[in-house]
């Protein structure tokens, strides 16, 4: 290790060069005092854990999936109904415990009419969950 003090005449160069060999000394001697040290602050109790068995409490029911094709007509889990028979086959399934979900997949161009419809269906029937299936948007 030196360190130039001398002067040779005319030079009033500054020397700007940094030694780090001490900075990667202090460094290395603090990573081995934390290796250290660190295993004789975490010492924990030796405990036996109990042991836990989880079980569902409710099997959840099969969602009812309501489709409408763009000429108005309905599909209950891809069968063909007309409306009074949705009504019906919905008041049926609203009484079950857990109620199961209505999906509703309406064709893009189908009017909104026949959308609602099904709603109001939903409604009369006393269904607490309704939601629409719709497509993604294309990644990339």
């Amino acid at each position: 290790m030196g360190m130039s003090v001398g002067q040779d005449g005319d030079s009033d160069e500054v020397i700007s060069n940094i030694n780090t060999t001490p900075l990667v000394d202090v460094m290395l001697v603090l990573l081995i005092i934390f290796l250290i040290t660190i295993p004789v602050v975490t010492h924990t109790v030796p405990v036996q854990l109990p042991k836990e068995t989880t079980q569902p409490l409710q099997t959840t029911p099969k969602s009812i999936v309501i489709a409408i094709n763009r000429d108005g007509d309905f599909f209950w889990n891809e069968k063909l109904v007309d409306a009074p028979t949705l009504v019906d086959r919905l008041k049926t399934v609203s009484v079950m415990t857990p109620q199961p979900e209505v999906h509703v997949r309406g064709d893009q161009s189908t009017r909104y009419e026949f959308i609602g419809r099904v709603i109001t269906a939903c409604e009369r029937a006393g269904i607490a969950k309704v939601s629409f299936i719709t497509e993604p948007p294309a990644r990339g």
